[in-house]
């Protein structure tokens, strides 16, 4: 072993002497070679890494397996520099940087991307804030351009007007995301209690929005001065490139951008709270909820891989503790532990979520809870313990290197957080080395007779059912009036520049993508098989699409298909549902069973090595599984009370409502998991008949993406699944016919909702691959199939109503529906209606325009690199050839129509399909209120 070590080091010294002794000529003026990784036969991310003279930090790594790129800056900045007083602005700032600098145009930054082919976003949490495209290779050179002026050109374009639109964008992906969901202020209320006042964990990412009201613009660009340099952020570059072409890029369009202040690490330290502190609320939920969170440690702390796996012990999967004594005697619906790391520190964090007819108050959950603790001190830790925890990371390791956006992200946060891009290694080493000792000494260190934060979330009125009466009690944020920063309170820093920024680069030939090459073959038993081999990752990627689905059930027996399928999930003839998890966990791999309108879906991942033993496992699982009644009480249980708490997410009900409302009278109207009444009446007979009567091989489609050849996973396959034998009787699909009434409003109540769903559409037409149904897609991609789409620039960048509208076609071989849809701030309700209806209206009388249509063909004609590149991004192109009995030329022929189709088709698929007289609104939300505002509209309102 030290031998082992020794030639690594040896290796890398070698790798890092060889780098040192280049002519610094080779590198361009200004950019200094860091490091770079030395070969390594275990798991890694090649990687060179470099700095400028300005301290901006750049990672490069080199992959030509796709011509993609992705490209990632990483501010070390997040919540946790925020000041008390002024939360929620690093949040804030992720929203500024989309909305133009000074040589890209408002609203620009996501067109360009989009037409260039690529995809981007940005997030935040609480120690880092990134940015991140994929784009195909050739259009570098725009990201860099694009991610440099937002970085040293940002301030002169963030006007009052843009940051009074974002500052309602803010509170409104607030109000869709923490206010009206359920159960949304729990890890705020949790923070509030777990960390001293003033700790920069104590407040939520997002902010309070006292706070941001209370904001000016000069105030968010005073963190941007403070935060922002180049000297403060990782520049991480991956896919088809090499460090000598794009050195030079980087250099002239970073290089000239001005530090900022120095930036130093926050001090970390281990703490503990002085007392058990108890909270609750009340909120609009249907089940209570206990959680209990314990302070342990901080990110990439000696104790953090022991403390994760004792998570693991205690209430991760079917062999924890926590599902032994809850979830499995049916005393809890869901319970689970987690051990989430940040920057400063880490919380041991147990829930459970109890089952009504248990009749269990959350007292009596916290004291199965920690009487689970005790039990585990008497259990100790198995060797089956450490076992399936470290294959499970070494699979989640090997996994995660299937993307270039997967390995670069990995290196930029790597990079930020450790001063080192590539640390997969060293992680997989330190869970490695945990030993039963380490699992029980962190334990006693960390939880046991420790205190914790034990909040409890009971539904509206039943304050009877917490834990224990409030011991603590936030103390109140007063931090006074509007803020008086001012312009000249900002020090601003300008880059000076030899070329002129304005110019927006002009990428070369869009890169040819090889479509995946296919092989089939003959499992003799109705299967139609189609694989493809995919060489970067030791992995196998398998999807199984059994065809029987919803569509099958009559109404009196909704929700058997889904219920079966969740039971495939459980025991089986030779194998408790324990034990079957147990046998996966210890491979890495994981078989999964669920179900759709037309088809129950198998997915298997497994590691290559483990292929044969995964394959056999799932032999079991598809043809042999129990059924039991005890596996059936609770999934069905579970399956019952997921319904009433899905009713209780606005955009649930709202999806819900909106269907039946298009499909009312048909089996498609229904939900796929059924109705409380029809579950309720299913029994263990009825899964298993439906199984041995529905569940048969022929007509199956079976696709696999390996690092195998062909000859080995076929072989494989057949010695599995060759003898499964049969055939299902054929299904006759009937979708009814409309009964809703177009051009009237449906009102669905949420007392007190402050927001808004709104769904607006149409039944419309069946999928196809290349006909009608693809091109009224293009059709609508200007009007709300895309982030600059006239809806969402409307109702979200204009008005500020929404944090995000949209439109479109969607549909399967037997119904299809056109939607438009938005959650909306409640008080505009019926101006974001309105604005639905004219958007829709003037594109289908005025029809597109040249430079939406010159968008839309680059923006899809561009993006093929993206398509294939994952083994699970191929098994969805694979499984449409199968379903659609294609052959890969689809793709091509797609191209062609995108390139071809006309300005007059456009229009005239917009005037055919775009009527809005023809179709039905529904609102969730606070109809009360709501009811007279929308009379306005001058469409009938019925109340559902």
């Amino acid at each position: 072993m030290k031998k082992t070590k020794l030639t690594l080091a040896i290796g890398f010294a070698i790798a890092l002497a060889a780098c040192s002794q280049q002519p610094h000529q080779q590198l361009p003026a200004g950019v200094t070679l860091i490091e770079q990784s030395a070969p390594s036969s275990g798991i890694h991310i090649p990687y060179k890494k470099y700095q400028l003279d300005n301290g901006l930090t750049l990672v490069v790594h080199e992959d030509n397996s796709d011509p993609l790129v992705h490209v990632d800056v990483t501010y070390h900045v997040g919540s946790a520099r925020e000041e008390p007083g002024k939360s929620g602005f690093a949040h804030f700032f992720e929203h500024m940087m989309f909305q133009g600098s000074e040589n890209v145009g408002d609203e620009q930054h996501f067109k360009i991307v989009t037409e260039s082919g690529g995809t981007l976003n940005g997030t935040t949490n609480n120690d880092r804030t990134n940015y991140f495209q994929t784009v195909p290779a050739n259009q570098l050179e725009k990201m860099l351009w694009l991610e440099a002026d937002r970085m040293g050109f940002l301030l002169d374009a963030v006007t009052e007007k843009k940051f009074e639109v974002q500052r309602e964008t803010v509170k409104n992906e607030r109000g869709q995301r923490v206010d009206n969901q359920p159960y949304g202020r729990l890890f705020e209320r949790v923070s509030e209690a777990m960390f001293p006042q003033g700790h920069p964990y104590s407040w939520p990412i997002i902010g309070y929005m006292d706070d941001l009201n209370r904001a000016n613009v000069n105030d968010v660009k005073a963190f941007f001065l403070r935060w922002y340099g180049p000297n403060n952020a990782t520049l991480t570059i991956g896919g088809d490139i090499k460090a000598e072409q794009v050195l030079p890029l980087v250099q002239k369009y970073f290089g000239s951008i001005p530090r900022g202040p120095e930036v130093t690490d926050a001090a970390r330290q281990l703490w503990s709270l002085p007392d058990t502190r108890y909270i609750s609320m009340e909120d609009n939920v249907h089940l209570p909820l206990l959680y209990i969170s314990f302070p342990t440690v901080y990110a990439n702390h000696q104790d953090e891989a022991a403390l994760d796996i004792l998570s693991e012990i205690l209430g991760n999967g079917n062999n924890s503790l926590l599902y032994k004594n809850l979830v499995k005697t049916q005393l809890a619906v869901q319970a689970q532990v987690s051990h989430p790391c940040r920057e400063l520190s880490c919380e041991f964090s147990l829930y459970a979520l109890p089952n009504p007819g248990a009749g269990k108050n959350l007292a009596d959950i916290e004291k199965i809870i920690r009487d689970s603790l005790l039990e585990f001190e008497q259990r100790g830790v198995t060797d089956d313990d450490l076992l399936k925890v470290k294959a499970k990371i070494e699979a989640d390791s090997i996994f995660g290197l299937q993307s270039v956006s997967g390995k670069v992200s990995q290196l930029a946060a790597s990079q930020t957080f450790k001063g080192k891009p590539d640390t997969i290694g060293e992680d997989i080493a330190r869970y490695n080395a945990v030993t039963k000792d380490d699992v029980l000494r962190v334990y006693q260190t960390y939880l046991k007779g420790k205190h914790s934060v034990v909040m409890s979330v009971v539904p509206r009125g039943q304050t009877a059912l917490i834990a224990h009466a409030d011991t603590f009690t936030p103390a109140k944020r007063d931090f006074g009036g509007p803020s008086t920063t001012k312009a000249e309170d900002l020090q601003v820093r300008k880059a000076t520049d030899n070329f002129d920024r304005s110019q927006q680069p002009v990428a070369g030939a869009n890169p040819a993508v090889g479509l995946p090459q296919t092989w089939t073959t003959d499992l003799g038993n109705g299967i139609q098989v189609l694989g493809s081999q995919s060489t970067e990752t030791p992995t196998t990627s398998l999807l199984l699409k059994i065809p029987v689905g919803a569509y099958a059930e009559t109404a009196d027996k909704a929700g058997i298909t889904s219920l079966m399928a969740g039971l495939m999930n459980e025991s089986t003839k030779h194998y408790s549902t324990e034990q079957m998890s147990l046998e996966l966990e210890k491979l890495g791999s994981s078989i999964s069973f669920s179900s759709s309108d037309s088809y129950v879906d198998v997915f298997v991942s497994s590691l290559s090595k483990h292929l044969p033993r995964t394959l056999e496992l799932l032999e079991e699982k598809l043809r042999s599984p129990a059924f039991s009644a005890e596996d059936f009480a609770r999934v069905q249980q579970q399956v019952l009370q997921g319904m009433q708490h899905a009713e209780k997410t606005p955009a649930y009900l709202a999806a819900q409502k909106f269907n039946g409302l298009l499909y009312e009278g048909s089996i498609a109207a229904l939900p796929n998991e059924g109705t409380m009444a029809s579950v309720r009446q299913l029994t263990p007979a009825d899964a298993q008949g439906w199984y041995q009567t529905w569940f048969k091989p022929a007509g199956g489609q079976l696709i696999v993406v390996s690092d195998l050849p062909q000859d080995k996973v076929a072989a494989e396959l057949k010695a599995q699944l060759a003898d499964w034998q049969g055939q299902a009787p054929a299904i006759a699909v009937s979708t009814g016919a409309l009964k809703a009434a177009p051009a009237t409003i449906y009102l669905v109540d949420k007392p007190d909702a402050p927001q808004s769903e709104i769904r607006i559409g149409k039944r419309s037409l069946t999928q196809d691959i290349t006909g009608e149904y693809y091109k009224a897609n293009l059709m609508n991609y200007v009007l709300g199939g895309t982030f600059n789409s006239r809806i969402n620039l409307n109702l979200r960048e204009d008005k500020g109503y929404t944090y995000g509208a949209r439109a479109g076609f969607s549909a399967d071989k037997y119904a299809g529906v056109y939607t438009a849809s938005a959650a909306v701030r409640a008080d505009a309700t019926v101006d974001s209606i309105r604005q639905f209806l004219n958007e829709i209206n003037q594109f289908r009388e005025q029809g597109i325009t040249d430079d939406e249509l010159a968008f839309m063909r680059l923006a899809i004609n561009q993006s093929d690199a993206l398509k294939y590149e994952t083994p699970n991004a191929k098994l969805g192109f694979m499984a449409q050839i199968l379903e659609f009995n294609l052959t890969p030329d689809f793709v091509r022929e797609r191209n062609q129509i995108v390139s071809s189709i006309s300005k007059e088709e456009i229009n005239a698929l917009a005037k055919k399909h775009l009527d809005t007289k023809e179709m039905v609104i529904l609102v969730v939300g606070d109809a009360n209120t709501l009811e007279p505002q929308l009379a306005e509209l001058g469409m009938p309102v019925k109340r559902l």
